[in-house]
């Protein structure tokens, strides 16, 4: 492919490149994969107004997340299994981020380790979290990311338990692959992914082989994996972990407002409308639908960020527009990732960001600051109700002029 010119080029070129296994569990949901691409589907039922006569010099799309400056607010969203896209995967992220100017999140399942991308990079990177019933390894990946000058600790609540996830269990997901004929012939027509692999010896858990008693090998990983989410998970956990920690928390997996409510109570300073991709419960609610309910349950009690679905920088601008004052890409890093490694990675962010600008100058704005739901068609996007708006019905009562003129990002 000569020309690169949005993410779904980039999806093609991954699936080409990257072994089916390593491909479907990026690009694929639990069970019939409604939620999957109900995230996807129902950020294109958003229509936009193009706005005409009015400045369009001089814009700019930063903004902060948490307190942090950001280029774009676009972070690098937690994905497992990274360093199986590409060799040394989540590395080349990371740095492809901290020259863009957006934050990088290492994934708790991430092949290679936090010690790694603190290695490799010079900018704070931010953790992610998952609950393990053995919290003395909490309490040592919490030790380690401090060590790593990780500036933010994203806690998942979504992932008690494992959904359904078909392609998964038919491909037999492991890392390192395990080498089954079929395996061994799909791996053998991805040489470039294959010589990748061979020249690092990142191919396991980073976060937990070694690190781990007894956890030494992929027999003794699978056996610890499997039995160490919990089930039992509560706010009570949220609480102490949020006190073990002692710096900025970001609560992951938020989908119900009530839900929303409590996070808030928790004293993290954000939350992330999520439902995991749609790899967990098939059938929940997309991520886009159900932010503007959990943005008016919380008002500025906590700022909200969101996550799923987004494909372009006009699914960036249209959560923006609802609410959300961050969003995370995962699958549109990744497929420029396993396309082209790190140069794939600057890509993706390249498209978006280019994409969130000029998406923004056609709706009358220069600056994000401005940007609110008077920007979408009426009747066209969810509403905290759950429905949408009559077409007859105002949307702001901010006028054009002064929206254009707004310069602080952010809120």
């Amino acid at each position: 492919m000569s020309v690169i010119t949005c993410i779904e080029d980039l999806r093609v070129l991954a699936r080409r490149r990257v072994p089916r296994m390593f491909y479907d569990y990026a690009d694929s949901g639990s069970w019939t994969e409604s939620t999957y691409r109900a995230n996807e589907s129902d950020f294109q039922s958003i229509k936009l107004r193009q706005r005409v006569a009015v400045n369009m010099e001089n814009r700019s799309t930063a903004a902060a997340m948490i307190g942090r400056p950001v280029a774009m607010p676009v972070a690098l969203a937690p994905t497992g299994l990274t360093g199986m896209q590409h060799a040394d995967g989540e590395i080349l992220a990371a740095q492809a981020a901290e020259l863009f100017g957006v934050p990088f999140t290492l994934s708790t399942m991430s092949i290679c380790s936090i010690e790694d991308i603190a290695a490799h990079t010079k900018a704070p990177f931010w953790f992610q979290l998952y609950v393990m019933r053995d919290r003395g390894f909490i309490n040592s990946l919490i030790d380690r990311a401090k060590a790593a000058r990780c500036d933010a600790l994203v806690l998942t609540l979504d992932l008690q338990i494992l959904g359904q996830r078909h392609k998964d269990l038919r491909n037999g997901l492991s890392a390192p692959p395990k080498l089954t004929l079929p395996n061994l012939i799909n791996m053998a027509s991805k040489p470039r992914w294959c010589l990748g692999m061979l020249g690092t010896p990142r191919r396991q858990f980073g976060n937990i082989v070694g690190h781990v008693k007894g956890v030494g090998d992929m027999g003794s990983l699978s056996e610890w994996t499997a039995k160490q989410f919990d089930p039992q998970l509560s706010w009570d956990d949220v609480q102490w972990i949020r006190e073990r920690w002692g710096g900025k928390l970001i609560i992951k997996g938020i989908i119900d407002e009530e839900d929303a409510r409590l996070a808030a109570q928790s004293g993290a300073d954000a939350l992330i409308v999520s439902n995991h991709g749609g790899r967990q419960l098939d059938g929940a609610e997309s991520s886009i639908r159900a932010l503007p309910r959990i943005v008016e349950a919380v008002g500025e009690k906590i700022e909200v960020h969101l996550d799923g679905g987004i494909r372009s920088g006009q699914d960036v601008l249209k959560a923006w527009a609802l609410g959300a004052r961050g969003t995370y890409i995962g699958r549109a890093f990744l497929y420029g990732l396993g396309a082209l490694g790190k140069p794939g990675v600057t890509k993706a962010l390249e498209i978006i960001h280019r994409e969130l600008d000029l998406t923004m100058a056609f709706c009358g704005h220069r600056q994000l600051a401005g940007v609110d739901r008077s920007i979408l068609l009426p009747g066209t996007f969810p509403t905290p109700s759950g429905g949408e708006p009559s077409a007859g019905l105002a949307t702001t009562s901010t006028p054009l002029h002064r929206q254009i003129t707004a310069s602080v990002p952010g809120r």
